[in-house]
């Protein structure tokens, strides 16, 4: 082989193909001319259909685990996931059950379920939820616990005095 042909072959030639939104290079290297580096690093190619396997692909016997282990250890990992599942529903319950008390301490709404829960509503110290509880009664004043208020004619008096017996069979007292 002459200069002129290695240095043809070794060219990396830079032709573009483009399929639809791809832009593919493909370089055209002469195997031959490519100096493999002594590194201890195997250069070949690792998709060639050369039919043996590298010794350290190959499985030996002696590296198998015994399967009643291996079906041991997959009990053990399926009881932590079902320990993780039941945790995680645990969590979300008590969040329902805390987003519930939070909407009854503020006395705000009759029935402190009315307002559906949402875990941002537990951050900020309260303030997304005051703020979700206000908007739902500017939407739904309904919904908004009611204020008994003035005199309904029961209960103790401050202007009463004492009971006169004789006064009321006289009917001077009345």
């Amino acid at each position: 082989m002459n200069d002129d042909q290695s240095t043809e072959d070794a060219r990396i030639s830079n032709a573009t193909k483009t399929d639809g939104d791809a832009d593919i290079r493909t370089m055209d290297v002469d195997v031959d001319q490519v100096d493999e580096k002594d590194d201890g690093v195997d250069q070949t190619d690792p998709t060639s259909s050369s039919g043996e396997q590298p010794e350290a692909d190959q499985i030996a016997d002696s590296d198998m685990f015994p399967r009643s282990y291996v079906e041991q250890l997959r009990q053990e990992n399926g009881k932590y996931r079902q320990d993780a599942r039941d945790a995680a529903a645990r969590a979300d319950d008590l969040a329902q059950r805390l987003h519930t008390a939070m909407v009854t301490a503020t006395g705000k709404l009759a029935d402190p379920t009315d307002l559906p829960f949402d875990a941002t509503h537990l951050e900020d110290d309260g303030a997304r939820l005051t703020q979700a509880i206000d908007d739902l009664l500017a939407r739904k004043p309904h919904l908004g616990a009611r204020r008994v208020g003035g005199d309904i004619g029961q209960g103790s008096r401050n202007g009463s005095g004492g009971v006169n017996l004789l006064g009321m069979l006289r009917g001077t007292n009345v």
